[in-house]
């Protein structure tokens, strides 16, 4: 069994390595100190499982699981957790590997003697048990694999049709999200112009004219930004006036 370790901490890969190595038919193929990284590992290496960190920086586990989730096949999922018994108890009644830290051997083989594949009803009961954040980084697959973009290098979401898309300054990513999700979300970051979008308020420079009668948002490091519908021009102004 090929196995990837994904982990922010050096000393914990160290040591869940070491324990690894003691089992048979395992094979640590790479390890990971962050999930992007461990996004790269997967495309590259294949492994059949993860023995995934919840709590890093960026992106959670969580966040990475549900984005393997979405996969015809991904690897096997094994959690490495600080939650406390009550949450622990609620991982086991969903089948979900876990090891608590710091990782004992014994426990570390009998997980990895029962691992099973991760669905989407799995992930929904771990979210549940997650500190309620909101993500830091938006996904999208496509032929050339998952890309990635932080949220905050986003200037503006807008929907065409049945596609949202998220435009930062290097270009857009086309995203699965609806933008009611996404203004649920992010209410504290992104406010509705129009119908079909949403700026993001830290960028935000002003209005501009567009057209005979149009206006349309000035954002930082874009040239051109959406425009505003009639019916939020109002709440926009009022936005700008008390300085977003």
């Amino acid at each position: 069994m090929k196995v990837l370790i994904v982990d922010d901490e050096p000393l914990a890969r160290q040591r869940a390595a070491r324990l690894l190595q003691e089992l048979d038919g395992i094979e640590i193929i790479a390890e990971a100190a962050n999930a992007e990284a461990a996004l790269a590992e997967i495309e590259q290496h294949q492994p059949d499982a993860l023995l995934l960190d919840i709590a890093m920086p960026g992106m959670s586990g969580i966040e990475l699981a549900r984005i393997l989730a979405e996969r015809e096949s991904s690897p096997a999922i094994v959690f490495c957790t600080a939650y406390d018994e009550y949450a622990i108890a609620a991982f086991d009644a969903q089948a979900v590997g876990y090891l608590l830290k710091p990782i004992q051997r014994e426990k570390l083989a009998a997980v990895f003697g029962r691992l099973s594949r991760l669905n989407k009803a799995q992930i929904a009961a771990l979210a549940e048990l997650e500190p309620p954040t909101q993500r830091r980084q938006l996904s999208s697959s496509g032929p050339q694999g998952i890309s990635l973009l932080p949220v905050s290098a986003v200037r503006y979401f807008y929907a065409d049709h049945k596609y949202v898309s998220a435009v930062h300054p290097d270009g857009e990513l086309l995203i699965d999200d609806s933008l009611r999700e996404l203004e649920q979300e992010f209410a504290a970051q992104f406010v509705r112009i129009h119908r079909n979008a949403l700026v993001a308020l830290a960028y935000v420079q002003g209005i501009e004219r567009h057209g005979v009668a149009g206006y349309r948002v000035k954002l930082q490091g874009l040239a051109d930004g959406p425009q505003i519908s009639r019916r939020y021009l109002p709440a926009v102004r009022a936005l700008l006036a008390k300085g977003m």
